[in-house]
C-alpha cells in the first residue's frame, strides 16, 4: 500500500513511523522548514520504550507526487485548508484518506473537495508530543486509530486499511459508526481542553484547588448533551473513563491546546469549541462553560501579533 502522511508532527509523525518501521512504504508530505530538519536528524520517536529513527521519504507541496492508496491527514485544523490544497495533486480516483483531526468540522471541508466517497472517518489516539529538538516524544504506549466509511459500511478498503495498521502496531477498530466515535472524542477532548484552558492549569491543579473537582463533571455534562441531541449520546463506560481523566489529584496532563495557549500560538478554539457551542444552539443546548471556552481573546491577541510582525 502506498502512503502519503501529511504532516509529520507529534500524530502522523508516529503513525508514519510506526508504519514506515513496519516496512510500509510511506511518504511524509511536510512543510520545507521541517522536511530540512528531517533530513539532518531523521525522524525520532523517544521514551517510553527506548529511541529509535528512521530516515523518512519526504515530500513538499511542490511535487508531493502520487497517486497514492492511504492519504493520512494529521494537521492542525488551523493549517487544514492549505494542507488539503498541498495533496489534492497526490489523490487518485481511487485514493482513500483518513483525517486525524477532533472534532467535526473537517469532514465537511474534505467532503467538499474530494467527494465523501473518498473520505474516511478516523479516530486518533495517541500521548505523544514534539520536544524541542523535534523529536516525537512517546509519553504512553497508546497506539489507536479508529477508522470507517462515513456511511456505517465495513468495506473492503477500510479492511485492507486495517489489515497495514495492525501490522505495524497499531490498534485499529472499525466501530460500527465512526461519526459517532468522533463524537464521542470530540467530548472528550473539549472536557479536557476546557477545564485546563479556563483554569490556565494541568489537571492535577485544577482538581486540587477549591471547587475543582466540580468542574470537570459539569463541562462533560455540556459537551455529552451536544452529542445526546445530535444522536450520538455518550455510553457511561466512555463518560466514566473522560471523568477518570479531567478528575485526577496531582495529574500533570494537559492537551495540547493547552500547550498552543501557554506557548502564545494559535489553537483550534473555532474547530473544537466554536463548531461544538454552534451546533449546540442550532440544537437548542446550553452551553455556558464551554461558551465561556470558546472566547476568542486569545486568537485575537495571536492574530493582531502577526498583523503588527511581532
Amino acid at each position: 500500500m502506498k502512503i502519503l502522511v501529511v504532516g509529520a508532527g507529534a500524530t502522523g509523525g508516529y503513525f508514519g513511523a510506526l508504519l514506515a518501521r513496519a516496512g510500509e512504504d510511506v511518504t511524509f508530505l511536510v512543510r520545507p522548514a521541517r522536511a530540512a530538519a528531517l533530513r539532518e536528524r531523521g525522524l525520532r520517536v523517544v521514551g517510553r520504550d527506548g529511541e529509535w529513527a528512521l530516515e523518512p521519504r519526504l515530500v513538499t507541496a511542490d511535487a508531493p507526487g502520487g497517486p497514492y492508496d492511504l492519504v493520512l491527514l494529521s494537521v492542525k485544523s488551523t493549517g487544514l485548508d492549505r494542507a488539503a490544497a498541498d495533496m489534492a495533486p497526490a489523490v487518485g480516483p481511487d485514493t482513500a484518506i483518513v483525517p486525524l483531526l477532533n472534532g467535526l468540522a473537517h469532514l465537511d471541508a474534505l467532503n467538499a473537495l474530494f467527494g465523501p466517497s473518498a473520505v474516511l472517518g478516523g479516530v486518533a489516539k495517541v500521548v505523544t508530543t514534539l520536544d524541542a529538538t523535534g523529536d516525537i516524544r512517546r509519553l504512553a504506549p497508546l497506539a489507536h486509530l479508529a477508522l470507517g466509511e462515513q456511511n456505517g459500511t465495513v468495506s473492503a478498503r477500510v479492511e485492507r486499511i486495517r489489515s497495514v495498521l495492525e501490522g505495524a502496531g497499531i490498534d485499529a477498530p472499525v466501530p460500527e459508526d465512526v461519526l459517532t466515535a468522533m463524537w464521542h472524542k470530540w467530548v472528550f477532548i473539549t472536557t479536557f481542553g476546557a477545564v485546563t484552558s479556563l483554569m490556565r492549569g494541568t489537571v492535577g491543579e485544577v482538581y486540587d484547588a477549591p471547587g475543582g473537582p466540580a468542574l470537570g463533571p459539569a463541562v462533560l455534562d455540556e459537551a455529552a448533551a451536544v452529542a445526546a441531541a445530535a444522536g450520538h449520546p455518550v455510553p457511561e463506560e466512555e463518560r466514566a473513563a473522560t471523568l477518570a481523566v479531567v478528575s485526577a489529584s496531582g495529574s500533570p496532563m494537559v492537551p495540547s491546546l493547552y500547550r498552543d495557549l501557554t506557548a502564545g500560538h494559535p489553537t483550534e478554539v473555532e474547530h473544537l469549541f466554536g463548531d461544538l457551542t454552534a451546533r449546540a444552539r442550532a440544537l437548542g443546548v446550553a452551553t455556558p462553560l464551554l461558551d465561556l471556552a470558546t472566547l476568542r481573546v486569545h486568537q485575537r491577541r495571536v492574530t493582531a501579533r502577526a498583523a503588527a510582525g511581532v
